[in-house]
């Protein structure tokens, strides 16, 4: 029983939370995160070529999804589910049973600490998700519930229970997350700085979503956390992890979730090419000043009280503003249906008591 216990208090949630890696390469990465990982599921979406063999690291759990898998479980619903490109990772998502999920890129390694140690990325997200958001007043010394933290003088008692995190978004040192004419202008900056903070977003506040260090609640937003149609066959691609985070956080917003962002922080090792990037960006960096006004003035009926009935009424409201725009957002507003439709097939609705 001492070492049910122990093990349970050195692996928080391990039999509650998947990991979710997209990859097109061996993921000898997962080496350096073992200390971590290895008790947990792994779930590896793996990308472009379904015939080349992904190399996992022995003594990991894991399953592993290529393009036909995604095919032959999804079917014709499957061409919501991007091709060449890390919003494949989404499938993940959806296929997982578990409560909790992690996702990172395998680019990413483990960070250290101001005094030299080792993070545990995943005990902080896990933390995060566990404890309460404040999102409706701003706390001046950040997450209250942090070690050494507390509501500030002047914060409303009405206010101090929070409410459930839904969203841990995580930071990254080394390679900052920019946008490519940023990283053309700045080839060489890394980010250096470790802020010892967490904050929750305040309500009716957009934030740009990053998807290489990020864990969520399945259960309260996962029909939420669709990574968009982006990369082959696509006119954009870089925007998925965006895209999921503004739908995301209008949904939060609406169903009295929050969302956190700070620590933890990853190592992020590998600058992507900014020129790739760019041909990648290109539309998006025109279309996001138009994308992100629509987020910020979306509003969802008090009828829409189901992530699931949310995001359909988010995919009506992006086809008929968005699509305005470019036909490209019609098909966006399609595929998100597809989406909760084959969420729903996968995991069906919990029927009431009575068999109802």
């Amino acid at each position: 029983m001492a070492s049910s216990s122990s093990s349970s208090s050195s692996y928080p949630l391990k039999d509650e939370l998947d990991i979710v890696i997209p990859t097109i390469r061996n993921l000898d990465f997962l080496e350096m995160w073992r200390p971590f990982f290895q008790p947990y599921h792994l779930i590896i979406v793996q990308d472009g070529d379904p015939s080349k063999t992904i190399k996992v690291p022995d003594g990991f759990d894991y399953k592993l999804y290529n393009r036909n898998d995604i095919n032959k479980i999804l079917g014709p619903k499957a061409s919501c589910i991007s091709f060449k490109d890390s919003a494949c990772r989404c499938f993940g998502y959806m296929v997982s049973k578990k409560k909790y999920i992690f996702t990172i890129d395998d680019d990413c390694f483990v960070a250290k600490d101001p005094t030299g140690k080792d993070i545990d990325a995943l005990r902080q997200h896990i933390r995060n998700l566990l404890h309460p958001a404040t999102p409706y007043f701003f706390n001046t010394l950040y997450d209250p519930f942090s070690d050494g933290a507390d509501f500030v003088r002047g914060y409303p008692f009405s206010l101090r229970e929070g409410v459930p995190t839904a969203v841990s978004h995580g930071l990254w040192l080394n390679i900052p997350d920019y946008d490519a004419p940023t990283q053309l202008v700045k080839p060489r900056e890394r980010n250096t700085r470790y802020v010892d903070a967490v904050m929750t977003l305040p309500k009716g506040i957009l934030f740009p979503m990053c998807g290489m260090n990020l864990a969520f609640d399945r259960d309260l937003i996962g029909p939420a956390m669709y990574f968009g149609l982006m990369g082959d066959g696509q006119p954009i691609g870089r925007y998925d992890d965006m895209w999921a985070g503004w739908c995301v956080k209008v949904i939060c917003d609406h169903l009295g979730l929050g969302i956190k962002t700070g620590l933890p922080y990853i190592w992020h090792s590998k600058a992507s090419n900014p020129f790739v990037n760019l041909k990648k960006e290109y539309k998006g960096i025109f279309w996001q000043e138009e994308i992100i006004p629509f987020f910020q003035d979306a509003i969802l009926p008090k009828e829409c009280t189901t992530v699931q009935a949310c995001y359909i009424e988010l995919s009506k409201q992006v086809k008929d503003k968005l699509g305005k725009i470019d036909p490209y957002f019609v098909k966006l507003g399609d595929a998100m249906v597809t989406w909760i439709e084959a969420w729903n097939e996968l995991n069906p609705p919990a029927k009431a008591a009575n068999g109802k």
